[in-house]
């Protein structure tokens, strides 16, 4: 199975980690960025856009703008989310994707054979926490995907 796409939205955490290692993989990245590339880190335009020139600015700085269109546009939603870590973001994340009925994985991801073994081919959407909300998330998830891609 092939991942045809990776999806984020550019935000610290989860979102860089799978946007890095997609880009260093050769997989095409993508997705839906708040306007002016807002970030936790990167608070003036371009933003994350400087970063990443193939994210799409929507129209609204509201983050639940992009996180629901990077839930539609892709084919099944990753929800990286360590145990007892608390993130509005990503329960909206796995609020839309339910509600949305998209295929979609919460993982711990420590639990590598697991999203290995779930994961679909086509477009991707990597969703979670910001390095803020869980530190070392960055990393881990990095790791995470180096491994399976």
């Amino acid at each position: 199975m092939t991942v045809a796409r990776l999806v984020s939205g550019g935000q610290t955490g989860v979102d860089r980690a799978a946007l890095e290692v997609g880009r260093e993989r050769g997989i095409p990245i993508g997705g839906w960025c708040p306007a002016g590339g807002l970030a936790e880190d990167l608070t003036e335009p371009p933003g994350v856009l400087r970063l990443f020139p193939e994210l799409t600015p929507t129209e609204s700085a509201d983050p639940r703008e992009r996180t629901e269109r990077n839930v539609r546009d892709t084919d099944a939603t990753l929800i990286l989310l360590p145990p007892s870590v608390v993130s509005p973001g990503t329960l909206l994340t796995i609020d839309l994707a339910r509600r949305l009925g998209k295929r979609h994985l919460v993982a711990d991801p420590a639990h590598h054979g697991l999203v290995r073994s779930w994961l679909p081919p086509g477009l991707l959407n990597v969703a979670g926490p910001r390095e803020s909300e869980a530190p070392g998330i960055h990393d881990a998830v990095a790791v995470l995907l180096r491994a399976i891609l």
